[in-house]
């Protein structure tokens, strides 16, 4: 990696700290609710428990990944628009 490479890297690491991170969190939590809208959708097929709690638990799952997919992508797009922005000033 040669000195430029490194300075570019902290740059961008400056400009969005903790951004792996936060990629990171937002794909557990968006896997996780992926996962319990799954067991849930499968609760709601089987006709196991009340169909209104477990229709609102399935909401509330789809509406989790939903808000994290939503959430990283505006996070790749800040970054990638900020990258072209970069580009221009060097």
């Amino acid at each position: 990696m040669t000195d430029r490479d490194l300075a570019r890297k902290l740059r961008a690491e400056a400009r969005a700290p903790y951004r792996p991170l936060r990629k990171f969190i937002y794909g557990a939590l968006g896997g996780s609710g992926l996962i319990g809208a799954v067991i849930f959708l499968s609760q709601l097929i089987a006709g196991k428990g009340d169909w209104r709690e477990v229709g609102f638990n399935l909401a509330l799952q789809v509406g989790a990944v939903i808000f994290f997919s939503w959430l990283f992508t505006i996070d790749r797009d800040r970054h990638s628009s900020n990258s072209g922005s970069q580009n221009k000033e060097q």
